[in-house]
Parts: structure tokens; sequence; C-alpha cells
């Protein structure tokens, strides 16, 4: 039977692996491993793709975000606004600084965060709004901003899904006060272990994340803040510099793939990914909708395709938020129950694409009758 896999990160960095070896090795010569001329070179560059100021190298996506916000001391009592649809980490940093996530369900076409909703969300208590750029599709960071400027708010990007994506033409990372992503290795832009990074424009933002990072220290042995250990390594900076010199080439095989998918699925009753005017995604997830989708990804595992659900728990019925489980967000709920995950990634070939296509359009005429 054939077999067509979610991601295969092998076949991914077949291409890249004498690169990564010369990575590899450049750093063992070295002998630094923290804090060195990579991450110092990997910031400069990563900065530049997104066109921003400032790129700090800290421990992992999450960590990115919490890092923010205690920049921005935002903490105890304050209310954060995020998305009743994303994964856990964009509230989880929100609770670790002792502030309140305050979810706002997504657009229904989209699957991000509404800004016709967010305004109802906010109290004299609100800070700080984390629109999450779901899939590797940018939020509608316009309307977003202006809500945000109105209230006096400060807007940081999760950008954890889409390096690369731009918005009316800019970069992702560069649209709001701050942003965070996540160098995990599945990722678009993903590293050979965890790895985050924050970007910013403000001066004063980015010194304070590069003291919280490191201790709170800037100077070696004089700290200035109680911090936190969180850097990005020389070994995890130097393979992503290998994997930015092809982020754009990769993006540009993910939306190839979408495309097949889009074009090969259009008259099913599946519901496929909308992308509005103002997005240029770059498609960390091919994430469709069905009403069958649990007998769906059975048949799919039966014909040896491998599909993830992305996310089959919303946060607010977590178990670690049991505060939240009386919250009324029946669009994050009904989503959780019905989106499935395709393969895609920059080496699916057109052949396995056609196979998972015609895959599901099989399974749409059992269910049709």
């Amino acid at each position: 039977m054939k077999t067509v896999p979610f991601l295969d990160l092998g076949l991914l960095h077949k291409p890249i692996r004498g690169a990564l070896d010369a990575a590899y090795q450049r750093v063992m010569d070295s002998g630094w491993f923290v804090m060195g001329p990579e991450l110092e070179t990997f910031e400069a560059e990563f900065a530049q793709y997104c066109e921003v100021k400032h790129c700090i190298g800290v421990g992992n996506g999450l960590e990115a975000i919490h890092l923010l916000l205690r920049a921005y001391d935002i903490g105890l009592g304050d209310e954060v606004i995020v998305p009743s649809n994303t994964f856990i980490a964009t509230w989880l940093a929100v609770s670790e600084c002792g502030a309140i996530p305050v979810p706002v369900e997504p657009r229904v076409d989209t699957h991000n965060i509404d800004p016709m909703e967010i305004s109802k969300a906010i109290t004299n208590r609100t800070r700080a709004i984390i629109p999450v750029h779901l899939y590797g599709q940018p939020a509608d960071m316009d309307a977003i901003n202006t809500i945000a400027s109105e209230h006096g708010l400060i807007v940081i990007e999760d950008a954890a899904q889409a390096q690369g994506a731009r918005y009316k033409n800019k970069r992702v990372g560069s649209l709001g006060h701050a942003a965070a992503t996540s160098f995990y290795p599945g990722k678009n832009l993903g590293a050979l272990g965890d790895g985050g990074a924050v970007l910013t424009d403000d001066d004063t933002i980015a010194e304070k994340v590069r003291k919280l990072r490191n201790y709170g220290s800037i100077v070696k042995y004089q700290h200035d803040s109680a911090g936190y250990n969180s850097r990005l390594d020389e070994m995890q900076a130097a393979f992503l510099r290998v994997k930015l010199s092809v982020l754009d080439e990769w993006n540009q095989s993910r939306r190839n793939v979408a495309e097949q998918y889009s074009k090969s699925l259009v008259n099913t009753d599946i519901v496929l990914p909308y992308v509005p005017e103002y997005a240029e995604p770059v498609w960390h997830l091919y994430v469709i909708r069905s009403g069958h989708r649990d007998t769906l990804q059975q048949y799919m595992d039966k014909q040896g395709v491998s599909t993830v659900i992305h996310y089959p728990i919303p946060p607010h019925q977590q178990r670690c938020y049991q505060d939240y489980k009386d919250y009324n967000l029946p669009i994050a709920e009904k989503f959780a129950k019905e989106v499935l995950s395709l393969p895609i990634s920059p080496v699916i070939d057109e052949v396995d694409v056609s196979y998972v296509s015609d895959s599901l359009i099989r399974f749409q005429q059992t269910v049709d009758g």
C-alpha cells in the first residue's frame, strides 16, 4: 500500500545535508556553543529577512511570547486578548506572567482571530492583544492595530507558524509592536531542536528581552533584572542560517502544494482554506474541515495517508484551564471537531498530493452515496 507521511524531515534535510554538516563542523571547531558569533549573525540575517531592526534568539516560541510580555511589564491581574482557536502556548505565556488570557473567537473563513469580536472583549484591565498567524496565514493586522491604537494596547504577533508570510506586502513579524516566533523542527523555518526568537523595531524592548533571556544580564555577572535562561544556542543558530537561505524556495513549494490541493478538491463538500486578498500565506498547514472528520481520518489512515488534527481540544477545554470550562466559544469547539491537516511540505511530490486528493474524493463519494 502507498504511504504518504505527514512530514518527512529526513527527506526535507537531504538536499541541504552537506550545508548542515558544514554548519555543525564550524560550530564544533569554534568551541563556542552559547551566545556566540553564529547567534549574532543569524539574528542579523533573520531581522533583515523579517524587515525589523532586532531579532533576539531565545529558547523556544513559548518563551519568546513570555519574555515579550515581561518586557512590556504585563503581569498580575492584567488581561491579554488571545484567540480561542490556537495552540495552547499562546495562552500559557500569558498565564506564566500572572496575567489573564481573554479568548476571542476566530473568523469562520480564515480561522484567525476576528477583529470584529476583539472590541467586545476589551476592559479597563486589557493590556495587549496577541493575534496568531494560524496555519501560516496572516491575521487581519490593520484592523487589529486600529483597535489596539484606539485603546492604547500592545500588539504582539504570534508568528510561530508563519515565517516568510506577508500581509499587504509586509512581512509577518513586522506588523505589530513586536512578534514572537518558534523554530520547532516542524515549522517552516525549523531548527534541529527547540528554538525561538523575538522580533521588534523597539530598541528599548529589544534591550529588555536581551537581558531577560540571559539571567537579566548584558554584562557578565552584572544582573539588572531578575531574568531567565532562554537562549538560542550556537548549533541551532548555525542550522537555522542554512535553512533561512532556502526558506523562500521552500515556502513557494508549499504554495504549489496548497494550490494543487485546492484545485483538486474544489468540487467536493469539504471546507477548504480561504485566503483573503490581504494575505500571502506560507502554508505551514493545509487545514480542511469536514462534518465527518473522525471517520475521514480513519479512512485516510487506511489509505496510508497520515493526517493530524490541529487542534483536537481548544485551550478553554483543557484540564489546566478549568476556570474556562463554562466559556461559550462555539466556533473554536466546532473547529476542534471538524479540522484535519493534510500532508504538506516542500518535499511532498505531485504524485503524493494527487493520491491524497483522490483518497479524499473517494471518501466524499462514499459519504454522498
